[in-house]
């Protein structure tokens, strides 16, 4: 690939995108990873419908005529992606974007296989698109298939039509990334509950594998070029309102105010400079109490997390009911925790919309300066003649 700046590509089958809350998990998971470019498998999406993530403008979609699978990419406003031809299928199982990244051509392929015939299909799919491959080209999806023995923890065998596919992706000199860094390693995608077998049928040709809990399967990422460092960023601190809906914060904030006059309300005291105190002292406290809570939420999804990796290693090397139970138990918690916490976040979004509906701000100042932008005459175009003959008629004789 001729890009020479860092890139990163992330793929998921979410399994589903109708449920608002589960959009909002999706879009916290997108932002999260950070990713340049993102596709996202069985969507779930109608042909009218369209996914929005703040920061990733440019989206392209191919969805059926009913809520069956779909797929879709991404791509970020943080890179200057220039669409050439996009190629799709109607029933939503793939999607073509051709393109350039600083002038350099690239081409993503996004594959949502179907449960039946998936080798077959694959092999339809890069036979029709085998003249846009190149070495610019990478190929991501949801396979529904693994393509080797160690891709699938309970070893059984190869069907024909894997191995033709094999076959096919070796004949379009397209690389199993994932396999090509780790030909020994055994790291799974999927997990089926109902078999209790760990494959990996997600795959990126052309990795890391990332968790999802609101998804029964997990992630793939590519980074091209050198890994970003961590990067910070400072905010502004702002008190959140839903800390407010805690009796215990409450409880807490009463004893911080009541120590604080104790100590502080007295005769040498004037009251603007005991008011100017007490809102720092009490910023100070729900710093603080925030910090906690989110360091111990932080924790208990930490030790779950920890808990249920090691149970998928142990289950991967023996197969046992009541371990499979348990992993299940523990995805419902992890899933339970996050989904209150998006919920938090759209109440807090909500309230702070309600506050802000008659109040003119900085929200309402951009959006009118961007009308008043657009409204503007900046200048005049004008053939010299015309000008001077306009200019002649109010000429004083």
């Amino acid at each position: 690939m001729a890009i020479n700046t860092y890139l990163s590509i992330i793929t998921l089958n979410v399994n589903g995108l109708n449920a608002p809350i589960k959009r909002h998990r999706v879009a916290e998971w997108i932002n999260k990873q950070n990713p340049a470019i993102c596709c996202l498998q069985e969507t779930h999406l109608r042909d009218t419908d369209r996914l929005k993530v703040r920061g990733w403008g440019k989206t392209f979609h191919a969805n059926g005529q009913e809520k069956k699978a779909g797929v879709a990419i991404l791509i970020s406003d943080k890179i200057d992606f220039k669409v050439k031809a996009i190629k799709k299928d109607k029933e939503g199982h793939y999607i073509m974007v051709k393109g350039s990244i600083q002038e350099k051509d690239i081409t993503i392929v996004n594959i949502y296989a179907p449960h039946i015939g998936a080798p077959k299909y694959l092999q339809q799919v890069l036979s029709d698109i085998k003249r846009e491959i190149d070495a610019n080209t990478i190929i991501v999806g949801d396979f529904n298939t693994p393509l080797s023995l160690m891709d699938r923890s309970s070893r059984q065998k190869i069907s024909k039509a894997t191995e033709i596919l094999n076959d096919t992706i070796e004949k379009l000199d397209l690389t199993d990334i994932f396999r090509a860094l780790h030909p020994k390693k055994s790291e799974y995608t999927f997990f089926s509950s109902a078999h209790g077998i760990f494959s990996r049928i997600d795959h990126i040709l052309g990795i890391e594998i990332i968790s999802s809990i609101f998804s029964d399967h997990k992630g793939m990422k590519l980074e091209i070029n050198h890994r970003k460092g961590n990067e910070r960023k400072h905010t502004a601190w702002r008190l959140n309102n839903m800390l407010l809906k805690n009796e215990w914060v409450n409880e807490e904030i009463k004893k911080e105010i009541q120590k604080y006059l104790e100590t502080n309300e007295n005769k040498d005291t004037t009251t603007p400079n005991l008011w100017d105190a007490a809102k720092v002292v009490l910023r100070g406290k729900f710093i603080a109490i925030q910090a906690f809570l989110k360091k111990e939420e932080k924790s208990q999804i930490n030790n779950l997390t920890h808990h249920l990796i090691e149970l998928e290693k142990e289950e991967q090397k023996h197969h046992k009911v009541s371990r499979r139970k348990e992993i299940i138990k523990v995805r419902e918690e992890i899933n339970k925790i996050e989904i209150q916490k998006t919920i938090e976040k759209i109440n807090k979004t909500k309230s702070w919309f309600f506050e802000k509906v008659n109040k003119i701000d900085k929200a309402l100042a951009r959006l009118i300066k961007k009308r008043r932008e657009k409204t503007q005459i900046k200048k005049l175009e004008m053939k010299k003649e015309k000008l001077q003959r306009i200019l002649q008629k109010y000429k004083k004789p």
